[in-house]
């Protein structure tokens, strides 16, 4: 993606154009993100107390017993937020889907392991060992640039 700024005096707000050759999905979260009026503030419970969590800060957000659950160094967090909504508001540049239940920030990945027949093995940064869904396996093989 190109990015271009211009800077003139004369102008009163900003406008933000964006041109491309058809409508794709990073271009309709790009739209979204822009329009939003409200901070895409990520909150987190733990130990009853309601804390703002930075995006760097993340190492996975999970999906299990019915709840969603952010990991960090400092710990497990349980979110009020649906996985969805929390992929759109992640920056898709570090955080990646690798299952209908798990995001994961690939700057906390430790490695990847390709030798398990048609599945992919991720140890982050933690120590955690999570697999990527064979759905998922094409699309990280393609961010891996395999």
């Amino acid at each position: 993606m190109q990015i271009e700024v211009k800077i003139d005096p004369s102008c009163t707000e900003p406008k933000v154009i964006i041109v491309a050759d058809s409508m794709s999905e990073e271009i309709q979260s790009l739209v979204k993100r822009l329009s939003a009026d409200i901070p895409q503030v990520i909150s987190g419970i733990r130990d009853e107390r309601l804390e703002v969590l930075k995006e760097d800060e993340l190492i996975r957000v999970y999906a299990g017993s019915g709840k969603v659950f952010a990991v960090t160094e400092q710990g497990e967090y349980v979110l009020r937020l649906r996985l969805y909504e929390l992929e759109e508001r992640l920056d898709r540049q570090k955080f990646v889907r690798i299952s209908n239940s798990e995001i994961v920030n690939l700057k906390k990945v430790k490695s990847f392991d390709l030798s398990f027949a048609g599945t992919v093995c991720v140890e982050l940064l933690n120590g955690t060992v999570t697999y990527v869904s064979r759905r998922y396996v094409p699309k990280i093989k393609k961010i891996l640039g395999i």
